[in-house]
């Protein structure tokens, strides 16, 4: 091999490796669904929360290595989708049918609908925003299921809260991306990481936190909520 090819398969190598690092979330996925149908609960989150951590990193490693121009052939994209998809919408559906968390009959049929919405939501050309917030609610359902696992409200209210997020996902607002956003960039990054901190703690007692980490959780979900009012205010500076 000539000196001159060798910078340009190392690239190559890198590239691929970021994708194989992406597609290892569908082998992360699969470990966590065997753990939803175990009802091994606290060790399905886990392998979620791996995941997301994968999911979370992965873009960035992507656009360093510059896998569109060194590993073309991938449409890393689709490959993002698909492994989503699996983590942030398949999984948390079975773990919410195999819960107690509501009636068998209403987990099965809400489930069904979360699913076929969500699979539109995807297909969606219009899922981001120019700047780069998602439009709708972003099917992050591996979070909202958590949060009633954490919580545990009465299953009617799980239902409403399940099917109202549905529906926001087709509604006319905007949920920020935690890692692209540019307004209050470094105290949401801030706060997702404290977010993912509370998360692991929560997963680490079983599902069943102390109150200090409820609060936790409650106190970083305001926030992301109510990001949207200020994606436009003159203070929150870019």
């Amino acid at each position: 091999m000539s000196i001159e090819k060798r910078p340009v398969r190392v690239a190559q190598a890198a590239g691929f490796s970021v994708h194989v690092f992406t597609a290892s979330g569908g082998a992360v996925a699969v470990l966590a669904l065997y753990a939803a149908i175990e009802r091994n609960f606290p060790a399905c989150f886990a392998w979620l929360g791996l995941a997301l951590f994968i999911d979370g990193v992965d873009g960035t490693l992507a656009r360093a290595a510059r896998v569109h121009v060194t590993a073309a052939s991938i449409d890393g994209a689709v490959l993002d989708l698909v492994i989503d998809f699996l983590t942030y919408v398949l999984v948390p559906v079975v773990a919410l049918w195999r819960s107690d968390l509501m009636p068998t009959e209403a987990s099965f049929w809400i489930g069904l609908v979360v699913t076929i919405a969500s699979a539109l939501y995807f297909a969606d050309t219009r899922m981001k925003t120019e700047d780069l917030w998602f439009r709708g609610f972003p099917a992050t359902w591996n979070i909202v299921v958590l949060y009633l696992f954490v919580l545990r409200p009465p299953w009617i209210v799980s239902a409403a809260v399940l099917l109202g997020a549905a529906a926001l996902m087709f509604a006319p607002v905007v949920f920020v991306h935690p890692l692209r956003v540019v307004k209050l960039r470094r105290l949401t990054i801030a706060m997702s990481i404290a977010w993912f901190g509370f998360a692991a703690i929560a997963v680490a007692e079983n599902l069943s936190p102390s109150g200090w980490v409820v609060w936790g959780l409650i106190v970083t979900a305001a926030y992301f909520l109510a990001l949207p009012l200020l994606r436009h205010s003159p203070w929150a500076q870019d």
